[in-house]
């Protein structure tokens, strides 16, 4: 039974002895036209998110291996730790890495 009207921002309904208006100010309107806009830009980042999380979570590389561990390339190169001594200690690196 309550009317409305969004030009003079007011809403009339029956009440028990007269009708009831409830006015409201363009200020107030506008704010609450942008608080609105916000909450549905953050429900779409949200959802966007909630999106990006579950893709990454579908491509989890395997639980099996602990962080940390290396899988070695298919061309590696070896490296003397320290070329003046025999000890035979080297590093292994890829042999298809950039100079830099």
């Amino acid at each position: 039974m309550a009317i409305p009207n969004y030009a003079y921002l007011k809403l009339k309904m029956p009440g028990p002895n007269d009708v009831i208006t409830i006015e409201s100010t363009y200020e107030h309107a506008y704010d609450c036209d942008i608080e609105c806009i916000e909450y549905a830009e953050a429900l779409v980042e949200a959802e966007t998110l909630i999106i990006n999380l579950n893709r990454l979570g579908s491509e989890a590389p395997n639980s099996k291996r602990r962080a940390g561990t290396f899988e070695p390339t298919e061309v590696v190169k070896l490296i003397l730790v320290d070329p003046t001594c025999s000890n035979g200690r080297a590093l292994r690196i890829s042999a298809t890495l950039d100079s830099k």
